[in-house]
């Protein structure tokens, strides 16, 4: 789906290729259409943002304020793997990969 599969490199964290080299699917279907993701990041943001309070207030016993720091640094980390599965999770609301489809 990405021209690079890297999420970290961040000048081509939104290079995407124009259809599915599988089964020929166009992936930018109108201008805006990847801004649902927004939406998603945000879903996808509080999740992983429940689990870092957990392991960090759990399971090693840091205090509140070393909590919230530690959310913050696990958001700021993992954000560029926030966007593209939030982009992955959104354009399959609407497509279904299917790879017995693939185009001849």
């Amino acid at each position: 789906m990405y021209r690079d599969k890297n999420p970290y490199h961040l000048s081509q964290l939104f290079d995407m290729n124009t259809r599915c080299s599988t089964c020929g699917t166009k992936y930018k279907i109108e201008p805006s259409f990847f801004f649902g993701a927004m939406y998603v990041s945000y879903a996808v943001g509080i999740a992983f943002a429940a689990a870092a309070f957990v392991v960090s207030y759990y399971f090693l016993d840091l205090n509140l304020l070393n909590t919230f720091i530690g959310i913050v640094i696990t958001l700021v980390v993992f954000l560029p793997v926030i966007v593209r599965w939030s982009r992955n999770i959104w354009i399959n609301f609407f497509f279904s990969y299917d790879p017995g489809k693939a185009r001849d």
